[in-house]
């Protein structure tokens, strides 16, 4: 073993306890300068961080996203489809030029409550609106491109082609060849194919494109909606016997509270076995509302000819509405099998069971209507 001591810092000479003591601050003032710059590169990203999200920010601020000024000019057709999101909107508008972005349109909606109401369809605009002429748009239903189309009640399918056609710019060889194809229609099965009196009188709103199809469809539906309120499979006829009494209804009758009381005549004069005898039958047959009926005329040979055959015609001879399937399900009680409109100018109808007083009535319309 050597002479060699083993020296501690307890025991190691003073100078060599100042130089380690030296060596310690210089490596403690490293950490600290390493902490230091540690810090500084953290919050130089923190920094960095906050300063693209202000940018984010500030791209979707009302003072940076990129709007067109005033009305617009021009005209262009914008579709919202089911199921489409604002954001889905807003790239539809930005597509077609109508907005200048979507950002600013995103912003003006997120602002306004009723952005999520905007409904489906087509509407017209022009190029480029501001975000906010836009959203306004798209929330005015006038803007909405309609063809609008009104149907009366007691229309007959031969005067409701064209009336279709007209209005919906659809050829009315398209209906035709629509009608020709009942299975597509979706008629009830009361119906039996056929398309007369189940094409319901309504106002109905047609979007561009659409077909003959569909717009039959859509009335057919209107329907099934009117005969489920009156309860029409609830009654004692058949539904399609209602059908038909209520396509009566409409041209026999002249005011609309008189509805029921001719249901019941129809009702008691078929209870009786009594032909109903309705000119509007004949007039059916001719396709001619204004035909002056002869003799010979009332002879006809049809099914609708209710001069020869006793009840019902074969089939409805026009367009009911709601009321008269109505009156047609829920007839008036009453004795009456004879009715006269006595005064043609005020629609003055009067109600008897009494030929005597059928005879009468008809003496009172041809004095006042000479």
């Amino acid at each position: 073993m050597t002479d060699l001591s083993v020296w501690t810092d307890d025991n190691r000479p003073t100078r060599h306890r100042r130089r380690r003591k030296k060596k310690d601050r210089k490596g403690l003032v490293a950490v600290l300068i390493a902490l230091v710059v540690i810090l500084a590169m953290v919050g130089g990203a923190t920094f960095l961080v906050m300063g693209v999200g202000a940018k984010i920010k500030d791209r979707f601020s009302s003072q940076t996203a990129e709007d067109y000024a005033g009305p617009g000019s021009g005209e262009v057709q914008v579709e919202v489809t089911s199921g489409q999101t604002v954001a889905d909107i807003g790239r539809t508008l930005e597509r077609k030029d109508v907005i200048k972005s979507v950002e600013a349109f995103l912003l003006v909606a997120n602002a306004n409550e009723d952005s999520s109401s905007v409904q489906p369809g087509f509407y017209a605009m022009q190029h480029k609106m501001s975000a906010t002429g836009a959203l306004d748009t798209l929330l005015d239903p006038s803007a909405r491109v309609l063809a609008r189309v009104t149907v009366r009640e007691g229309l007959r399918l031969d005067k409701l082609v064209p009336l279709l056609a007209e209005k919906t710019d659809i050829p009315a060889a398209e209906f035709r060849r629509a009608i020709k194809n009942p299975a597509a229609l979706g008629l009830p099965d009361y119906a039996d194919g056929h398309v007369e009196g189940f094409l319901f009188p309504a106002t109905y709103d047609v979007q561009p494109g659409a077909s003959a199809v569909s717009v039959l469809r859509q009335m057919v539906a209107r329907f099934k909606q009117a005969a489920a309120d009156v309860g029409l499979e609830d009654s004692d006829l058949s539904p399609y016997q209602l059908v038909t009494l209520a396509s009566l209804l409409e041209v026999e009758a002249r005011e609309s509270s008189d509805y029921g009381k001719v249901s019941r005549v129809v009702r008691n004069r078929i209870a009786k076995g009594m032909p109903l005898q309705f000119d509007s039958t004949i007039h059916y047959v001719f396709k001619d509302d204004k035909r002056k009926l002869t003799l010979d005329d009332l002879k006809v040979d049809s099914p609708y000819n209710t001069y020869r055959n006793p009840g019902l015609p074969a089939g409805p001879i026009d367009s009911p509405g709601e009321a008269t399937l109505r009156a047609a399900a829920h007839p008036t009680p009453g004795p009456w099998i004879y009715f006269v409109t006595t005064d043609l100018q005020t629609g003055e109808t009067k109600f008897t069971d009494s030929y005597a007083q059928f005879l009468r009535f008809k003496a009172e319309l041809k004095a006042n209507n000479p």
